[in-house]
């Protein structure tokens, strides 16, 4: 169910944007008034884009402290409804990834922490650039829908014990508006503009724990490790400010995650890993979240590990799909043409670049340059060679996929250059999991 958020009957304090963006841009603390005002009001209409554009600007340029976030969470929040589940016979605990190349993670880890005993509302969005979207990859199953209203979640969990769904319109209306005035005014990139807007959507969704896995390296959005561990820091800092225990793990995201990159390609090694195999990498952080889930969730004795081994989550995928009109058993859709890239020189396969790979699907078709543009379900790519291969001119190193071959050039060329390295020496082992971070 939805209900509202208990807003007061006595108006708000009124400011003028101009004020508020002066005060911001000489790099003074908001105070909680003006921040509920200038968000409600851009939320209204009453404040414009580019008097927001000014503010987001000063924002990114001068930052603001952790109540200051805090509070602009809140506004956000308090722009739309709050998602009420009530009690469906489980604990809720949620997970949200900050975006990378082949993150197919949420697909088995949903199953997995609800076969444990949880269940996971996890309301998902669409990929953009270089980075994939959960809903593209399970739209490319026959049947399966995206939108599901209030009533329907909630019977899903408690009869399933998953969801993945989109976000329904009603939640923190007014970050949408800003996250899309930000993607064009050149303000994605601060940290508490960031912060708030996942945590926004995550709070209002109502439930009762959040993991965020928060990625690290070329094919994320946070290049260094510093920067990630402060989105981190910021994030957790919501989430204690607003009574939702949080927990953070910054994993790396300087190759793509598993073999596969593409919508249809990710959705077969999401059910190999389900089906107890899968590259090792997506079962290793796969069990790394759903052990902080379960963590979370107060479930203890259940090694999420060994019920993944087992195959015991499958059946859980089958269901939660099926539930969503989709066709589990379904073949995935095949691209209409394949072509594969081979290796120049002898020496070890050291790994492919994620923001390349990112890039090169995209341009097969995987992804969008605009929220509006299609995808294609085949379209991605699949590595064939391994970090620590041995590999000699000819061997073959991924295959590129697409139903439209002109875009194969351009894939081509994204993947040129050190793209894909190739070393005298084996490269050292990744290390997944970089660093934990809790509030306080």
């Amino acid at each position: 169910m939805i209900r509202g958020v208990g807003r007061s009957d006595e108006p708000p304090p009124s400011f003028s944007a101009v004020e508020v963006v002066t005060a911001k841009r000489d790099c003074r603390e908001l105070t909680a008034a003006q921040i509920d005002w200038v968000v409600s009001a851009y939320a209204r209409g009453d404040v414009a884009d580019e008097q927001m554009s000014a503010l987001a600007m000063a924002i990114l340029l001068n930052g603001m402290d952790a109540a200051e976030t805090a509070r602009w969470t809140q506004a956000m929040i308090d722009s739309g409804e709050v998602l009420d589940f009530g009690d469906v016979g489980r604990p809720l605990v949620d997970k949200h990834s900050t975006g990378g190349v082949g993150d197919k993670i949420t697909l088995p880890l949903a199953p997995l922490v609800a076969a444990c005993g949880a269940a996971v509302p996890q309301l998902s969005g669409r990929g953009l650039g270089h980075t994939g979207g959960t809903l593209d990859k399970l739209e490319s199953i026959p049947g399966w829908r995206a939108s599901l209203d209030a009533d329907e979640i909630t019977a899903q969990l408690a009869d399933v014990g998953a969801v993945i769904c989109a976000t329904t319109p009603t939640l923190a209306p007014a970050d949408r508006k800003l996250y899309a005035l930000r993607d064009v005014t050149g303000t994605v990139e601060s940290v508490p503009l960031i912060a708030s807007s996942i945590m926004s959507k995550k709070l209002a969704e109502g439930t009762g724990g959040l993991v965020l896995d928060v990625k690290v390296g070329s094919g994320a959005f946070m290049k260094t490790r510093a920067r990630a561990g402060e989105l981190a820091e910021a994030m957790t800092a919501i989430g204690a400010a607003h009574g939702l225990p949080t927990t953070a793990l910054l994993t790396d995201m300087s190759v793509p995650l598993g073999r596969c990159v593409g919508n249809a390609l990710e959705v077969s090694e999401s059910v190999e890993v389900l089906r107890g195999g899968g590259p090792r990498d997506v079962v290793e952080l796969t069990v790394a979240l759903a052990r902080e889930m379960l963590a979370l969730a107060g479930i203890t004795g259940v090694d999420p590990a060994a019920v993944l081994a087992s195959g015991e989550a499958y059946p859980v995928w089958e269901r939660m799909i099926a539930a969503q009109g989709g066709d589990p058993s379904a073949p995935l859709p095949v691209a209409g043409h394949v072509e594969t890239v081979t290796a120049d020189r002898s020496g070890v396969f050291a790994g492919a670049d994620a923001f390349a790979v990112g890039i090169a699907a995209w341009r097969l078709g995987a992804g969008r340059a605009r929220k509006e543009d299609p995808v294609q379900a085949a379209a991605g790519i699949r590595l064939l060679a391994a970090p620590g291969d041995e590999i000699r001119p000819g061997t073959p190193l991924l295959e590129l996929h697409t139903d439209t071959p002109e875009r194969l050039p351009d894939a081509r060329r994204a993947l040129s250059g050190a793209a894909l390295l190739v070393t005298a020496d084996p490269p050292e082992d990744r290390e997944l999991v970089l660093d934990v971070r809790r509030a306080g």
